[in-house]
């Protein structure tokens, strides 16, 4: 378990799973309880932790923290992400710092970073 693990509250645990394992690849680690409706689902993606935790009305409020994701291609991993639900807010865009970002948004409106190496040049 990460020693620092972003959770997201939602009222649609199957759109997010559905998403973020069809985007990102990410695998189902944990579950509570392990029958029945699900309160908190924890996910791996990579070798960090995601936890999807059920709440009937979580908000629309403006999010306050942002997931960054590497991928492997950013321009493949965005042209998924409306199929998949989600929306791209912007970008890809190649940033002086050596990364190549896109942003999008999940099926609930979270905030994601797509972050991949950019080629020394």
């Amino acid at each position: 378990m990460s020693t620092i693990q972003p959770v997201i509250l939602t009222a649609r645990h199957d759109v997010l799973l559905g998403f973020y394992t069809q985007l990102f690849g990410a695998e189902e680690i944990f579950r509570v309880p392990a029958e029945g409706p699900v309160f908190y689902l924890g996910l791996r993606i990579g070798d960090t932790d995601l936890g999807l935790v059920a709440k009937a009305n979580p908000g629309t409020g403006a999010p306050r923290i942002l997931l960054s994701i590497g991928v492997d291609d950013v321009h493949e991993t965005l042209a998924r992400v409306e199929a998949l639900g989600g929306s791209v807010s912007s970008g890809p865009n190649d940033m002086p710092w050596g990364q190549r970002v896109a942003h999008i948004q999940d099926p609930d409106g979270n905030a994601v970073n797509l972050t991949q190496p950019t080629p020394a040049g």
